[in-house]
């Protein structure tokens, strides 16, 4: 599917992507599908977040976590009741739930969470660079269609 189905909420995605675009690439497509502004954590004005029926926020992994900026948002925020939200990450490991400790935060300023997404993307840190990384390619075809179906579905049930 193309195109924005998402005609009903104002949408922001929040989103930090640093090394290789990988979590840019999620969140266009994320984004493209519900009709979303997309900012930077730098770029929000935190008294037109309440403006949104949606937030997304989205990562690459680093160190197990979301990006510190990203991170460092969400702790400054006043409480966010009412507002539904979203996450989604890329990283060069296998889903293993790392968004989950994000998440909490998420609840700590009484988000409502609708649903995560994960899925692996091209990795060089450290001496991952030796070896010229893992997951190369990624997020590929699949992993946008991927993301593409997990927006629709926020979509439909939001």
């Amino acid at each position: 599917m193309s195109g924005s189905v998402n005609n009903f909420m104002k949408t922001l995605i929040i989103y930090e992507s640093i090394h290789h675009g990988n979590t840019e690439k999620v969140a266009k497509k994320i984004g493209e599908i519900l009709g979303a502004e997309l900012k930077h954590p730098n770029e929000v004005e935190f008294d037109k977040l309440k403006n949104y029926d949606l937030i997304g926020f989205g990562s690459g992994i680093y160190f197990g976590r979301f990006h510190v900026a990203i991170l460092k948002l969400v702790k400054s925020l006043p409480d966010m009741a009412g507002i539904n939200a979203f996450t989604f990450s890329t990283h060069g490991a296998k889903n293993n739930g790392m968004n989950k400790s994000f998440i909490s935060l998420l609840a700590e300023k009484s988000f409502k969470m609708l649903a995560d997404f994960e899925c692996q993307g091209f990795d060089t840190w450290g001496p991952l660079k030796l070896i010229g990384g893992i997951d190369k390619g990624r997020p590929d075809e699949n992993d946008l269609t991927e993301a593409g179906k997990f927006a629709e579905n926020l979509a439909i049930n939001s």
